[in-house]
């Protein structure tokens, strides 16, 4: 079980960034997805989710409206774009999965991190 985050690096702030994650050793539709985040100094955040068996997707306040989850099942990746990016946005994001329906910070399975930097 393998899942493995890229992507990420400096971007300038009002920019945007796709990180991805390929999944190995199960299947995502079978899985509730998520993204996290953890900045300098602060506790991980969640970011995006999407539910089980695509029901829903549903995002942290910080990043409402500015980004966005998805899946390619036959890649068995997932993604978040982020746009509209901010400093504060810098984080190490984070991809995770779990055999339950929804998300939630302590998730089954996680990547080990892609670093996003901000700059003003």
């Amino acid at each position: 079980v393998q899942l493995v985050e890229s992507g990420g690096g400096l971007v300038q702030a009002g920019g945007s960034l796709r990180l991805s994650c390929v999944v190995s050793g199960f299947p995502l539709d079978d899985y509730a997805i998520g993204w996290f985040r953890q900045a300098p100094g602060k506790e991980r955040e969640g970011v995006a989710c999407m539910r089980r068996r695509n029901t829903s997707t549903y995002y942290g306040d910080s990043v409402k409206g500015r980004s966005t989850i998805s899946k390619d099942s036959a890649k068995n990746s997932m993604f978040l774009q982020l746009d509209n990016l901010k400093p504060e946005d810098t984080a190490v994001y984070y991809c995770a999965a779990d055999s339950g329906v929804n998300c939630y910070p302590g998730m089954q399975l996680w990547g080990k991190g892609a670093l996003v930097t901000v700059s003003s």
